[in-house]
């Protein structure tokens, strides 16, 4: 919103960015994303895309057990308004696994959307709800925030590593750090370390903090800062990860990991993959944030607001600054890798996870000569704080790696079995030489990989 800044928030006593509540949401982008992928790239129209997910909408869907197991343990958020607790409660219970879900306000929405294109949502009777809303809520929100919103195409950016050039989004998003962490990765020789050894395992976690610490340091939206795309791009390159790659003690982990000067400073998600018979792949990814988003919902609409303000800072003169009509630094980011005749599109949900399951994966893939089914099966680090030596492992990591990893000054956090901690993927890959495709799905998540036959 036009309205919304840092100080706004700082003056009401505010030292960093609330998680949860209006002053969380920003304008929605995805309605408006939808509608210019469809017209640049689609064969059908809104109302035969939507048809699918309205009826399902309507007639309900019976809950599944990841999504049941989330539903009970985020009840209170949707339990603070009348509106949402209406929508996703039912007497005051959220869903559980095996019942069935039935949102007709949802429905409608998406009617009003199929009926009238994305001005439905940001000039029609949904905006004035989501803007009665805000005013209630005390936000910032307006009808010309709304109907001044417009998604745009940005261009990929990309690294090699090993032979394969690996694409991820560009800023506002944490791409960069994937792309910085596989740089720095390729200095190391992890195929003869072996893998999730404990050598391998230490390098990309080393990799991580220092690809993170610059992530925080210089990432933010372009549009408000041209110093973004300058730091962006010397970052990615490989001279400057070579570099970085040197700070890494191999026998002891770095506790305090600072940020690189990488060039002369003059300045709830879902994800899902598709490949079709001729080879057109699509790497999507959208996401509330936290589970329930901000937990509030506008009258009658049938959808959480999302939280992704929650990722903007509140520091004065991080790029990441709140200020109106900016982005936050976003955690979502889908993926493509390439080489020769094969093309994978991935991606991997979990806020801060992301970029750093991206690497793994890639790794998997490439060092270690996985499919695409095991490489998303295979244990995984995760890092979700950007300070600190703290570090969570799959416990299908072997017992003498974990003590190794300890005596070099890392502190585990262990989960048991396939934890959604590590985020959950999904991934497809063509092989043009053979036109034959392949699928992959988490087993960290639900969801699965559904083939279609040609005809």
């Amino acid at each position: 919103p036009a309205a919304q800044n840092a100080k706004l928030l700082r003056d009401k006593g505010l030292d960093k960015m609330p998680l949860r509540g209006i002053q969380s949401v920003t304008v929605p982008g995805v309605i408006d994303g939808w509608q210019k992928l469809a017209a640049r790239f689609g064969k059908k129209k809104l109302p035969e895309l939507l048809a699918p997910a309205i009826h399902v909408a309507e007639k309900g869907f019976p809950v599944t057990e990841w999504v049941a197991n989330l539903w009970a343990n985020n009840q209170e958020v949707v339990q603070k308004t009348e509106e949402a607790a209406r929508v996703y409660l039912e007497n005051g219970k959220p869903f559980h696994e095996g019942q069935l879900f039935r949102n007709p306000d949802l429905a409608w929405s998406l009617r009003q959307v199929a009926k009238g294109g994305p001005q439905a949502f940001y000039t029609g009777e949904i905006a004035r709800r989501i803007v009665a809303l805000s005013q209630h809520e005390g936000g910032t929100m307006t009808l010309e925030d709304l109907a001044g919103y417009s998604s745009e195409w940005v261009e990929p950016i990309s690294t090699t590593y090993h032979g394969w050039t690996v694409y991820e989004l560009p800023p506002n998003g944490q791409g960069v750090a994937a792309l910085e962490m596989l740089n720095m990765m390729e200095t190391m020789p992890l195929a003869e370390y072996g893998l999730n050894q404990t050598r391998t395992l230490h390098g990309m976690i080393e990799a991580k903090k220092l690809a993170f610490a610059d992530l925080e340091k210089y990432i933010g939206d372009p549009h408000t800062n041209p110093g973004v795309l300058k730091a962006m791009q010397a970052m990615m390159q490989k001279p400057y990860a070579a570099e970085r790659a040197k700070l890494i003690d191999m026998e002891k982990a770095n506790c305090a990991a600072a940020p690189g000067i990488p060039l002369p400073l003059g300045g709830d998600t879902i994800y899902l993959s598709t490949v079709d018979r001729d080879g057109n792949m699509v790497s999507l990814i959208q996401s509330n944030y936290e589970n329930f988003g901000s937990g509030l919902v506008a009258q009658g609409t049938g959808f959480v607001m999302h939280d992704r303000g929650a990722l903007f800072s509140l520091e004065a003169g991080s790029p990441n600054e709140l200020a109106g009509h900016k982005r936050p630094l976003h955690t979502i980011i889908p993926a493509f890798m390439e080489k020769g005749e094969l093309r994978i599109a991935f991606g991997i949900m979990g806020g801060w996870n992301q970029a750093q399951a991206h690497a793994q994966f890639v790794s998997h893939v490439v060092d270690f000569n996985q499919n695409i089914q095991l490489a998303m099966e295979t244990a995984r680090f995760t890092k979700a704080t950007f300070k600190g030596c703290d570090v969570e492992l799959e416990d299908r990591i072997p017992a003498n790696v974990q003590a190794e990893l300890t005596a070099k000054g890392h502190v585990l956090e262990m989960h048991a079995g396939w934890s959604n901690r590590f985020g959950g993927g999904q991934a497809v890959m063509r092989d043009f030489a053979a036109k034959v495709n392949y699928g992959a799905s988490d087993p960290r998540k639900d969801g699965a990989a559904i083939p279609e036959m040609p005809f």
